[in-house]
C-alpha cells in the first residue's frame, strides 16, 4: 500500500545516518551525498522513504557497487536512467533508496532542481502534496502508476523555472 504521510522532522536524521554510513563504506570515492526526494523538504508529505544521491568519480563506480552490495543493499540496475544505479535498502532495515551517479549527472541535477524548487515555493509544494495524495488514494498498491501520475506535475515544475516563470 502507498503511505504518503505528514512530513516528520526526524526525517533529516535519518537522512545523516545513511549518508554517513554511505561515505564511510565508500570513502574516498564519495564526492557528495545528498538528501533528494520528498523527505527532503520541510514540511511536505510524503512516502516515509528516505532517498540518497550519492555521487562517485566516474571511474569508481564499479567498486561502489561492489562496496554497496558488501553493505546488504540490493543493485537493481539503472531502472531506465542510463548512467543512474539504483539500490534498494538492505533486508532488515528503514526503507531508503540509494541512487549512485557520477558528477554532473542529469537526474542528479532534475533531483537537485525540484528539490530545490519545493523548498522555495509554499504553492508548488502544497500542490504536490495534494497530488500525492490523490496519487495514493487512487493508485493503491500501484507504484509504478503512482510514480507516472507524478511526472507530468514535476515535468511542469522544472520546465517552468527554466522559462523563468
Amino acid at each position: 500500500m502507498i503511505e504518503v504521510v505528514d512530513y516528520d522532522p526526524s526525517w533529516p536524521r535519518q537522512f545523516q545516518a545513511l549518508a554517513a554510513r554511505a561515505r564511510t563504506a565508500l570513502g574516498s570515492r564519495v564526492l557528495r551525498i545528498d538528501h533528494v526526494g520528498s523527505t527532503a523538504v520541510a514540511g511536505l508529505a510524503a512516502k516515509p522513504i528516505i532517498d540518497l544521491d550519492v555521487l562517485v568519480q566516474s571511474t569508481a563506480v564499479d567498486a561502489a557497487i561492489r562496496t554497496l552490495a558488501d553493505l546488504g543493499y540490493a543493485h537493481e540496475g539503472d531502472l531506465g536512467i542510463v548512467g543512474r544505479e539504483a539500490f534498494r535498502s538492505p533486508i532488515g532495515e528503514a526503507r531508503h533508496h540509494l541512487y549512485l551517479m557520477t558528477e554532473g549527472h542529469p537526474e542528479w541535477r532534475r533531483h537537485l532542481r525540484f528539490r530545490d524548487a519545493l523548498r522555495a515555493d509554499p504553492p508548488l509544494r502544497e500542490a504536490y502534496a495534494r497530488l500525492k495524495h490523490t496519487l495514493a488514494a487512487q493508485y493503491g498498491d500501484d507504484r509504478t502508476a503512482y510514480s507516472h501520475g507524478k511526472s507530468d506535475f514535476i515535468r511542469a515544475a522544472l520546465e517552468s523555472m527554466s522559462s523563468g516563470i
